[in-house]
């Protein structure tokens, strides 16, 4: 696109500029001067800055100006932006640092990834291509580590978590929820987890990126900053848990209806045969196992350590839903009693009107655990002939 192009689009797509800005007297006017080529929508957010910073900015009454009495934090400003530009009536905010590090020219790629996507509810950030030389080591490793963590919370496999060079759905955003603990950088932690959460795509487009020492500043401080995205990290993979994964099992359970997702998700999964037999396997040992309360959070994640089929393994892990439950403590009671030798008295009537587990513990453990594994066997044995039956027919098919 040509710049007039550009311009015309940002417009239209009803989009601005949002600045947070600290302390970056060295290279604030650059960035400032290179953003106002795109689009003179440009919202600058003063987060407390105690240089030069208000002395440059009178130099742009035609921008609107946001000066906080105190630094708080570039989530803080982040947020004070984002709101304050929605009120305004925008759809998107473009974000970039000004310590120099990002480059204005690279606000068309953002534009033109939109602009190309069916989907236009996206959040896309610059991928700084952190590989490369030019990157700082420190800045590489933080965001592998950050990364890494990303996809372990999420399962978004992001090249880069990091990068400050984005473009926000700021309206759609209007509808989630931000915590008001993340003032600082752990904010754009916050908003890719949540957004996607919420079903906003997430993409990357290629940015260029200058370390200069000499002019940049930065806010980073390695150990705190670092030590709150991981606690907002851990967090989130406990709700991703406890919530989400379930969550999103029954939505697409109720929206597809038994049948359709037996057969979309369940049979067609790409999944090897022995990888959808050792998801079983796994979720019917929980499921049957002692350890009431704790199924569902334990098997998900032992399927996202072990590199499982999450959905297979919680759908067996199902297996004593509370209506099977008596059920499966009589087969355990039976199981434990017959493998301790004891003669067995108990009838499913009993179980489900007055039955006192703590009286018969021994033989339930006992038996829980004999049933559990031998049941894991013999229907992870069953689903890898079944899979590799149904995998032996799609290919003659479509041989």
């Amino acid at each position: 696109m040509t710049l007039p192009e550009i311009q015309s689009q940002i417009k239209s797509l009803r989009c601005c500029v949002v600045l947070p800005t600290y302390n970056n007297e060295k290279t604030l006017e650059r960035v400032l001067n290179g953003v106002l080529q795109y689009t003179k929508d440009v919202i600058v957010v003063n987060d407390g800055s105690n240089d030069s910073t208000r002395e440059i900015l009178l130099n742009y009454p035609q921008i609107i100006q946001l000066h906080q009495p105190q630094n708080v934090g570039k989530g803080n400003a982040l947020k004070t932006g984002f709101k304050h530009a929605v009120n305004l009536g925008f759809v998107y905010a473009i974000t970039l640092d000004t310590d120099g590090q990002h480059f204005p020219s690279d606000i068309p790629n953002f534009i033109e990834a939109l602009v190309a996507s069916e989907n236009k509810n996206m959040l896309i950030i610059g991928d700084r291509n952190m590989n490369t030389a030019d990157v700082l080591a420190r800045s590489a490793k933080g965001n592998r580590v950050s990364t890494y963590w990303m996809k372990a919370a999420t399962g978004l496999k992001l090249q880069d978590s990091q990068s400050g060079f984005r473009l926000y759905p700021i309206k759609e955003m209007t509808s989630i929820r931000f915590m008001k603990a993340t003032k600082k950088f752990e904010f754009e932690i916050e908003v890719i987890v949540k957004s996607y959460w919420a079903g906003i795509d997430i993409v990357h487009v290629p940015i260029e990126i200058l370390y200069d020492l000499e002019e940049r500043v930065s806010h980073f401080r390695p150990f705190m900053d670092i030590a709150r995205m991981v606690v907002l990290y851990i967090w989130f993979l406990l709700v991703r848990l406890f919530y989400i994964t379930p969550r999103n099992f029954f939505r697409k359970l109720k929206k597809k209806g038994l049948k359709r997702f037996f057969f979309e998700d369940f049979l067609r999964n790409q999944d090897s045969p022995k990888k959808k037999a050792l998801s079983i396997a796994l979720g019917v040992f929980l499921g049957l196992s002692p350890l009431w309360g704790f199924h569902t959070v334990i098997v998900i994640f032992l399927a996202i350590l072990l590199r499982l089929n999450k959905l297979i393994a919680f759908a067996f892990s199902n297996i004593s839903f509370p209506p099977f439950i008596p059920f499966v403590l009589l087969l355990s009671l039976q199981t434990g009693n017959w493998v301790l030798g004891i003669e067995s008295h108990y009838t499913l009537e009993g179980i489900r009107e007055n039955f006192d587990l703590m009286l018969h513990l021994e033989s339930y453990l006992v038996g829980s655990l004999v049933l559990s594994t031998t049941s894991a066997l013999i229907f992870g044995l069953l689903g890898y002939v079944f899979f590799l039956i149904i995998d032996s027919k799609k290919v003659l098919t479509h041989g």
